[in-house]
């Protein structure tokens, strides 16, 4: 199925890199609760529901983001899928739910004056909280970019992609 990708969504994930993450993952995704942050299109989230993933909770604070994950949901017809227009930090000030997979594929830092998204995502105090014991959080990054690290997460791998890079942590009590 070809997804749509709406307007604001500079970079989408390949489908390469797409299917590089779901290969990692293997059968861990199948009935995970799933965590979609900057869905953008929603590719990432709509994979791992394919893939037999419960449930996916798609955020992004982009209203044309959010409309084209709900068309892509709706064409797939998949269930479990679910839809919150909002900033992700907010989100995640107000959201108690666990996942078993968090997502995370902003736009990347390009340098000096950009606010490196993955970096303040990954400094949260409370983000680990968010991912279930044996769960893991997947972040698209440039490959240009240093790896960031936190006490809050264990750095699994790292691999990278031609521009892209993916770095897989895991609960720091996994």
């Amino acid at each position: 199925m070809a997804i749509k990708v709406p307007s604001a969504v500079a970079r989408p994930t390949t489908d390469f890199v797409r299917q590089a993450i779901y290969s990692i993952l293997g059968e861990t995704i199948f009935d995970a609760r799933v965590l979609d942050l900057f869905c953008g299109s929603g590719a990432l989230g709509l994979e791992a529901l394919s893939r037999g993933a419960a449930s996916c909770v798609f955020v992004d604070e982009h209203r044309q983001a959010i409309a084209v994950t709900d068309e892509n949901l709706k064409k797939a017809k998949l269930d479990g899928g679910r839809t919150v227009k909002a900033d992700v930090f907010s989100f995640l000030q107000r959201d108690v739910a666990t996942y078993d997979l968090i997502l995370a594929d902003p736009p990347y830092w390009k340098g000096y004056g950009d606010t490196d998204l993955i970096a303040k995502l990954l400094a949260l105090p409370n983000l680990h909280e968010r991912l279930a014991p044996k769960g893991h959080l997947i972040a698209e990054i440039s490959s240009n970019q240093a790896t960031p690290t936190f006490p809050y997460f264990q750095l699994i791998d790292r691999r990278e992609y031609g521009s892209s890079a993916i770095l897989i942590f895991a609960h720091p009590n996994a």
